[in-house]
């Protein structure tokens, strides 16, 4: 059975996003992130997002952008539900309750041929 925790460093080349267990856990210039997979806007799979060009984990429904090392979101969402726009008072709302609610973020090393979740 594989381990939760643990994922081959060869399924993580820079820039890469994959799911481990409950974290989506990644590459971010040779640096290893583990974060909760949930966006704290609509609960998206965070695993499935992608890391912007200044690192930050961007989420695959409406783009709200997380700093990988402290769960912070730095940019809210961009819609809700179907809809993908412009939402003014909505995307201040989820910044703030974010603040509060980070994503959970867990130390990942590299040890050998596996990126390991401590």
């Amino acid at each position: 059975m594989p381990d939760p925790d643990r994922i081959p460093a060869a399924d993580l080349p820079p820039g890469a996003v994959r799911r481990v267990g409950s974290w989506a856990v990644g590459n971010r210039d040779g640096g290893y992130f583990a974060v909760s997979r949930r966006c704290r806007h609509q609960l998206a799979d965070m695993s499935e997002g992608k890391l912007d060009a200044n690192g930050c984990l961007v989420c695959p429904w409406h783009q709200a952008r997380y700093d990988v090392r402290t769960g912070e979101m730095v940019e809210g969402p961009r819609g809700f539900l179907g809809y993908h726009g412009p939402t003014p008072g909505y995307t201040q709302f989820v910044r703030a309750y974010a603040r509060r609610l980070r994503l959970r973020v867990r130390r990942a090393v590299r040890r050998g041929d596996d990126v390991v979740l401590e």
